[in-house]
């Protein structure tokens, strides 16, 4: 993994010392509406049914997203191996930073960083129906929406019934691949 700059973010993966403001990140309840609701994350006891990813700074394929220049925490950004040829999509942002075009420009980073030299054939990136801005930052990037799922959750949250969605891009429909 690499240190991967923009012009306003620099990201870099993560390490132990970005425990923390993942944890915060967590406990901010808008972060988390399209995840679990809006409930806080307990960091000492995450609820084991949970499907999402909750970074602690020891997980490969996670960039920690930080202001250019400043060094200000703005959330992360994965790229998860589904296996060597795909490759899923993920980020959070504080919500302070969001509306701002970041987690465009921090996916659009790692989507790049994915087909040059990560050597992914596809990426792919899933979110509720109704995270209508996760969906615009997936259309931004040029991927595609694939398909629906409508999954039967044990504990439904609102939005759910109106499924997941999956978007996706293959390296060879990349704007520079």
């Amino acid at each position: 993994m690499a240190v991967l700059q923009t012009t306003r973010l620099t990201l870099r993966p993560c390490h132990p010392g970005d425990r923390t403001d993942f944890i915060d990140l967590e406990r901010d309840p808008e972060v988390m509406r399209f995840l679990n609701g809006g409930c806080a994350v307990d960091p000492e006891n995450p609820d084991p049914n949970s499907t999402f990813l909750m970074p602690r700074g020891t997980e490969p394929h996670v960039w920690t997203a930080r202001r250019a220049g400043g060094d200000a925490f703005v959330g992360w950004f994965c790229l998860w191996p589904e296996n060597a040829a795909v490759a899923e999509l993920g980020y959070r942002l504080c919500r302070k930073d969001w509306g701002q075009g970041l987690a465009s420009e921090g996916a659009l980073a790692l989507v790049d960083w994915g087909f040059r030299k990560g050597g992914y054939d596809r990426i792919v990136a899933t979110t509720m129906a109704v995270n209508g801005a996760s969906r615009r930052v997936m259309e931004k990037l040029g991927m595609r929406h694939t398909r629906t799922e409508h999954i039967d959750w044990p504990a439904p949250i609102p939005g759910s019934e109106q499924g997941e969605v999956w978007y996706e891009m293959a390296h060879t429909e990349w704007k520079d691949g």
